[in-house]
């Protein structure tokens, strides 16, 4: 039975918006405190190169591949050694035209999952939750200064 840590947040912004901040890969370290550097293409079968920060560790490189998404909803990534398989998911749930719910959390399954994720487990935890309340923070920061409008971008 897989494990799942997630966290998710209320956002006062377009679905677009998340969409927009979640997608621009590049500027993630510069609101995003639980990765240092992330790199990639959203398009399925791109593997991305992150830096994962928790607190008392060194940053730990990762290496998902795009398993699935869909524009203004969602991106699955996997991940699989020969103990542990990942599936980070990073999902946007409209519920209205200015605001949605930003989910992102993590599933872990395999024979050692449960032993190997123990000891990360409320370092995780914590770390999705500063990653939904830094995404609220900038999205909402963004939607503002566009003075709440829709925008063209998807």
């Amino acid at each position: 039975m897989p494990i799942y840590i997630e966290n998710r947040t209320g956002v006062a912004a377009p679905a677009e918006i998340v969409w927009e901040v979640l997608t621009d890969l590049a500027h993630w370290p510069d609101w995003n405190p639980l990765y240092a550097r992330a790199e990639g293409q959203v398009k399925i079968g791109s593997v991305w190169t992150l830096a994962l920060k928790l607190p008392g560790r060194p940053d730990e490189v990762q290496r998902p591949k795009v398993l699935d998404w869909a524009p203004n909803d969602h991106i699955h990534l996997q991940s699989k050694n020969f103990f542990v398989a990942t599936l980070r998911y990073l999902e946007i749930e409209a519920l209205s035209e200015v605001g949605c719910i930003f989910s992102n959390g993590e599933a872990f399954s395999g024979m050692l999952a449960g032993p190997i994720i123990k000891p990360f487990r409320r370092d995780l935890q914590k770390g999705f939750t500063a990653m939904g309340e830094a995404m609220r923070t900038k999205a909402e920061a963004l939607w503002q200064s566009r003075g709440g409008k829709p925008t063209s971008s998807s």
